[in-house]
């Protein structure tokens, strides 16, 4: 008997916070073409020269801090909410979880969900917007195992939700309790790519920063555009929940080497605010829907540290999507809307 199943993919931690573990998962993840899209030779050298020598260590010390019971909080609640989902759907769906690298790994869940007789799995990244380095990343490593461990079964790509009103209905409702005190600036902060990631999804080679409007401006480009996407994720949070334009910005984080990434530079934002006069600041990181190393070590720990230090008084960051109800009530609505009516 045929049946439908869904996968969701996130992106992966370290299997514990040993550096050995460490190691292993940051090469796979920077030996990744569409992460670091360098020529293979180029990028092995970088990633085991230059970065896997001293990294492992210092990043699994950050892991540390923020590693739960369960382990990874990434890994946890994604398993959490793939649980609560699965009770949502019952026996109509299966529902899987993978992570693009580490565990659990994407051809187990194909070669599970082959064994329980799915034929018709849509394919969930639970990234809001387009990037190559993850969305994109993903979707094409499953379409390649699914050819080796599931062959035959068809797969439906669920798009990008960055302004589906589901999510933005969500976002603004796990952020509620926060905008309600009273607060001096919300930062936007999504993660950051690098400048020529947007100039290689580009279809048409003309428009991604070609100009000071360009995510303003129209275009079929902004289909796999990652900067139009997070300023229209920004418009529709903004003009839903009523934030005035003096009380936001926006910016980037996580940049990796010397190339130019998206700008402003979060780290750079904590601290301009802060010496501006900005005494309370909210951040909330749309781009994650679970909270991860990114949002509680780089920014609740570290992001917190710039701040204070160059004049601010109180930094509160809103907790990424997770478990809240309204975002299983989202996923399920998005999960009806493409598997059951177009499968």
């Amino acid at each position: 008997m045929s049946r439908k199943g869904v996968l969701l993919i996130n992106l992966g931690s370290p299997d514990s916070t040993s550096v050995p573990d460490v190691r292993k998962y940051l090469r796979e993840f920077l030996m990744d073409g569409r992460v670091l899209d360098t020529p293979w030779p180029v990028r092995w050298c970088v990633v085991n020269l230059a970065i896997l020598p001293k990294r492992p260590v210092e990043s699994a010390e950050a892991y540390r801090k923020i590693w739960t019971s369960e382990g990874s909080p990434l890994v946890a609640i994604s398993r959490h909410v793939q649980e609560k989902l699965q009770k949502r759907f019952g026996n109509n769906l299966i529902i899987e979880l993978a992570m693009r690298y580490q565990s659990p790994g994407i051809r187990s869940a194909l070669v599970h969900l082959k064994s329980q007789g799915v034929q018709e799995l849509l394919v969930f990244p639970l990234f809001p917007h387009y990037a190559m380095s993850s969305f994109e990343t993903a979707v094409v490593r499953v379409q390649e195992l699914a050819a080796l461990a599931a062959p035959g079964m068809r797969l439906k790509i669920a798009p990008p939700f960055y302004n589906d009103p589901e999510y933005i209905t969500a976002l603004i409702a796990s952020a509620s309790e926060y905008l309600k005190s009273d607060y001096d600036h919300l930062l936007f902060s999504f993660h950051g790519l690098p400048e020529r990631h947007l100039r290689k999804s580009d279809p048409t080679a003309c428009h991604c920063l070609k100009s000071p409007d360009c995510c303003e401006t129209p275009n079929s480009a902004h289909k796999t555009c990652y900067r139009a996407q997070c300023l229209a994720t920004v418009r529709a949070f903004i003009e839903q929940a009523n934030i005035p334009t003096h009380k936001f910005s926006i910016s980037f984080q996580s940049r990796l080497g010397r190339d130019p990434w998206l700008k402003p530079y979060t780290d750079c934002e904590f601290e301009r605010l802060a010496q501006s006069g900005v005494k309370k600041m909210l951040v909330i990181c749309p781009a994650f829907v679970s909270d991860c190393l990114e949002t509680l070590e780089e920014i609740a720990l570290r992001g917190k540290e710039t701040f204070i230090e160059a004049g601010g008084k109180e930094f509160v960051l809103i907790p990424c999507l997770n478990e809240h109800p309204r975002w299983l009530d989202a996923l399920e609505t998005m999960i009806h809307r493409y598997s059951f009516e177009s499968l």
